[in-house]
């Protein structure tokens, strides 16, 4: 075996067909399954897109490195499922990009903790994890409450978003500024356009605690408020398998 290795090596053509075919072997199995994508990404009709807010919050994760810790993709091991919820589906991450399943749980996976903890409690534990936890030894993330958000820029992020495939409308996009602001102050004009473009279930609320100013603390916060719960697929899928 290793004689043919080393003959193949000094055979220039045979080397460069080796190659080939090695190269056209990888490219059929990463390829194939692409062909029967709509029979192995569940359908579901709820699922929703993330806000302008929401993703000005992710795009801060991303920012300071939150995926090196924590993975969002809860394998079907009993238990993972016993411990963060229903296994992670497919579609539950179209509209990721790019994708942030992640490889590594220096933290816990936060998949499903959207909902879980309160405003106030995720607030607090991005301030100062250890007032929480005590054994944490995620740092601390006091700027976030005192920088500004920028969001005068969050439409161009949905039109770019939108030319890989996420189904912002123009609407949507005229309004991203507006309804940033509006989905951190409940008492603003602009909450309102929040929930018409986005739906009834979208979290509208003083995400950092505090109204009038947006922070970035706004932002991630709604981002964390909302993993897990773009649709209830995962969930209906869990209750129909205990039937």
């Amino acid at each position: 075996m290793f004689n043919f290795h080393y003959r193949l090596e000094r055979n220039a053509i045979g080397l460069t067909v080796a190659i080939i075919i090695a190269g056209g072997i990888g490219g059929l199995v990463e390829i194939a399954p692409l062909f029967t994508i709509d029979e192995t990404v569940e359908d579901a009709p709820d699922m929703r897109v993330y806000t302008p807010l929401e993703i000005a919050g992710r795009n801060i994760y991303i920012r300071e490195g939150c995926y090196a810790c924590h993975s969002q993709m809860i394998r079907t091991l009993r238990d993972e499922v016993e411990r963060y919820g229903p296994y992670s589906l497919a579609v539950e991450s179209k509209y990721d990009h790019p994708m942030l399943w992640g490889s590594k749980r220096t933290g816990p996976d936060i998949a499903r903790i959207g909902g879980k903890y309160s405003n106030e409690w995720q607030v607090a534990h991005l301030y100062n994890p250890r007032d929480l936890v005590p054994e944490s030894k995620m740092p601390a993330y006091r700027w976030l409450l005192r920088n500004s958000l920028k969001i005068d820029d969050l439409g161009e992020h949905l039109a770019a978003l939108r030319k890989v495939g996420v189904p912002y409308t123009d609407e949507m996009i005229a309004n991203a500024t507006a309804d940033a602001y509006g989905q951190a102050n409940p008492d603003s004009g602009q909450a309102a356009g929040v929930t018409e473009r986005y739906g009834d279930k979208t979290n509208v609320s003083l995400f950092d605690g505090r109204g009038e100013t947006l922070t970035e603390m706004d932002a991630i916060v709604a981002y964390l408020q909302i993993l897990g719960r773009l649709t209830d697929a995962a969930k209906q899928s869990a209750q129909a398998k205990v039937e």
